[in-house]
């Protein structure tokens, strides 16, 4: 049976600003239509200073949690303030991804026509897991084949780029997906290519700890999918690097 949608409702100014932050940001996105999933961007829906109201509404809860934990966060100095540092950490840091926009990425013509293949990386990245939000810990390289229209943009914009989509609960297929179309869209160049290695926590911590496990995965679009030649260059490049 197919999950049930959020019905679309109607309040007035009075009724919104009743309500908690994380009510009056999901009231609009119901009501958009929008999609509010994990790993989903949201700071179009958030108003200035709802930011700080749903840290503090996180901290509250967060409390509950260790409350329910039966951790006595009174007496025990060391968790006295763990509740606020979680849900800085959550909003502020590790999850701001979901709550910012698009970092400023300066893009500039491709006045000398470039048409080689071009490698980034490794970016560092950091996620977290959205089965049990352990963190996800890797590397990213990124193989692009620009053209006469496509937009260059810096080195450390990539990495901006990759901070921004990774820092969101999410699995990492889907990571990179998210990844690859961001870069296709602003780019266009005619080949992209994206690799990921990752340490997966939710492996190493819990479940069957086990240390040595990681992930890679990949995404080839445009003239890395229809040209072998190019595909084996830039993971030859690669192995080099890795």
């Amino acid at each position: 049976m197919a999950a049930e949608q959020p019905t679309r409702m109607f309040r007035t100014a009075a009724d919104l600003a009743r309500l908690p932050a994380s009510e009056r940001i999901r009231y609009r996105l119901v009501n958009a239509g929008c999609r509010y999933h994990a790993n989903d961007n949201i700071a179009e829906h958030i108003e200035p200073g709802e930011l700080d109201e749903l840290r503090a509404e996180v901290e509250a809860k967060m409390q509950e949690v260790l409350r329910s934990l039966v951790i006595d966060t009174e007496s025990d100095h060391n968790t006295n303030d763990t509740a606020r540092r979680v849900a800085k950490m959550f909003v502020n840091e590790v999850f701001k991804g979901r709550y910012v926009g698009m970092p400023s990425v300066t893009e500039f013509p491709n006045a000398s026509r470039l048409n080689e293949l071009m490698i980034v990386g490794p970016v560092k990245v950091r996620s977290a897991c959205s089965h049990h939000l352990c963190p996800i810990l890797g590397k990213v390289w990124i193989g692009v084949l620009p053209n006469e229209h496509s937009n260059l943009i810096g080195l450390s914009k990539y990495a901006r780029i990759c901070d921004w989509i990774m820092s969101r609960p999410q699995i990492q297929e889907e990571a990179v997906t998210m990844l690859a179309n961001e870069l296709q869209a602003r780019v266009k160049p005619d080949g992209l290519a994206i690799v990921m290695e990752a340490d997966h926590f939710c492996m190493h911590w819990r479940g069957v700890k086990d240390d040595e496990s990681m992930m890679t995965n990949s995404v080839m679009r445009g003239s890395f999918l229809k040209d072998p030649n190019l595909r084996r260059e830039f993971l030859s490049l690669l192995s080099k690097k890795i």
